[in-house]
């Protein structure tokens, strides 16, 4: 049988070492050897002897996911084996943490991760309720962070000359050195007369970085959660 489905770019090769690669732009594999953690629903395929079980998030975490509709629901891969995961054929790509280093993301944003990282869901600060309740999921330690994006981010220096204004729907991640808070940038004459659609917005400052995604959160999504 011949086809290009059966070139080099769309086969999957047999694993040399442990670990979290790209399978390609819209999958991440991960050859576990011990644990690691992804998001509940992700793994597409797998070969070996693998188990999947859902991972808590805690009290505290429960509570946030329940009241915002945001939260990090994962579940723990353990064994000898290889997973490929992905997430409505989003764009995946893989962040390597070192010991110091400290990175806020959305937890819509996360795909998969090495145990050697630790996360906490925390409210961004200035946000409260009218940034949408925003609680994203501060990760620290070292190891590799596979993350997914609906098109291809826009990755944006932050400088103390320079804050950022993005949109809340539409961000990914910071550096978590950054100060956040809200901006309102229209006018209430504006927002009397029906508004732009750009009322408020999550202000950056400091020095690091700002992700943002080519897209705003689809309205069929956010009802889903």
């Amino acid at each position: 049988m011949k086809s290009d489905l059966f070139s080099s770019e769309h086969m999957a090769q047999q694993a040399t070492a442990p670990g979290m690669t790209l399978q390609n732009a819209k999958s991440i594999k991960y050859v576990v050897n011990g644990e690691m953690h992804a998001r509940q629903g992700s793994m597409i395929a797998f070969r070996g002897n693998l188990q999947f079980e859902r991972k808590g998030q805690g009290v505290g975490g429960m509570l946030k996911r329940a009241f915002t509709g945001e939260g990090l629901p994962l579940m723990a891969v353990r064994g000898q084996g290889e997973a490929w995961f992905a997430h409505e054929a989003a764009n995946c790509f893989i962040v390597e943490m070192e010991q110091g280093d400290v990175l806020t993301i959305n937890g819509r944003n996360v795909l998969c991760f090495d145990p050697g990282l630790a996360y906490e869901i925390k409210t961004v600060k200035g946000a409260g309720m009218a940034g949408g309740g925003l609680f994203n999921s501060v990760f620290t330690g070292a190891g590799k962070l596979g993350l997914i994006c609906d098109g291809h981010p826009i990755v944006i220096p932050v400088t103390p000359q320079q804050p950022v204004y993005v949109d809340t729907d539409a961000v990914v991640g910071w550096s978590a050195q950054l100060s956040t808070s809200l901006h309102r940038s229209q006018s209430f004459g504006s927002m009397v007369r029906g508004g732009s659609g750009e009322a408020v917005q999550l202000m950056l400052q400091g020095e690091g970085f700002v992700i943002v995604r080519p897209s705003e959160l689809k309205q069929e999504k956010a009802s889903a959660n």
